[in-house]
């Protein structure tokens, strides 16, 4: 098995955003990420429910939809019909976090959990046999192009122990300043799924970028 790459269309050329779309359809990576900001749960905005359905109606690969938001649960259906396959919230913004969960999988998406470079792993100990996947965020969300925290190793193999222990089937996602010097030291300790977002559109060669962080993962 090879990690799942998820290019994360913040990044993208707004201007050119089909052309972008039909580009991550036409290479080895698995889903789209979409950011969605409100400026509020962080200090950006970024767009909203007519761009996620605008991209869903190009896009060939699932939609990996990351709310960073306050009061997801207002908005989960909404970006269900706007094409998500996977809505991952974040445990900062939810207060009955089990609840949102649920609700994302009786819409039929899988569903995740983000998680802020401040908040421990540990948290999650109660709910990971719940999850399809959790989000690590090894920047400060909110903007592109930050530099990726050291720390996230650890949070990585804090994390993969949490979830043998718990027997859970639940996938690690890294978000953040992930790249090809990063991506072979975050599988290694546990992750499968990395977002990469200047890294893939701020290359000569977006394809061949996505390629060098398809890599094996250990078993």
């Amino acid at each position: 098995m090879k990690t799942i790459i998820a290019p994360s269309v913040l990044a993208a050329d707004f201007a050119n955003l089909q052309r972008d779309v039909e580009m991550i359809n036409d290479s080895q990576a698995d889903w789209f990420h979409i950011d969605i900001m409100d400026g509020a749960f962080v200090p950006n905005i970024s767009f909203g429910l007519p761009v996620c359905a605008a991209i869903h109606k190009h896009a060939q690969k699932p939609l990996d939809v990351h709310l960073m938001i306050e009061n997801p649960d207002q908005y989960l259906e909404a970006f269900k019909k706007a094409g998500a396959e996977l809505i991952s919230v974040h445990y900062e913004a939810c207060t009955h976090l089990h609840r949102s969960i649920q609700k994302i999988k009786e819409l039929g998406c899988k569903a995740g959990v983000a998680i802020n470079p401040h908040t421990p792993v540990s948290l999650l100990e109660d709910i990971i046999t719940e999850l399809d996947y959790v989000c690590i965020m090894s920047v400060n969300p909110g903007f592109g192009g930050q530099k990726f925290i050291e720390k996230t190793y650890d949070k990585v193999r804090d994390l993969k122990n949490i979830i043998d222990r718990n027997n859970a089937h639940t996938l690690i996602q890294i978000d953040g300043g992930v790249d090809d010097k990063n991506a072979d030291k975050l599988v290694e300790a546990g992750a499968s799924i990395l977002v990469a977002g200047s890294y893939v559109f701020g290359n000569e060669d977006p394809k061949s970028a996505i390629e060098k962080i398809k890599i094996e993962i250990p078993q």
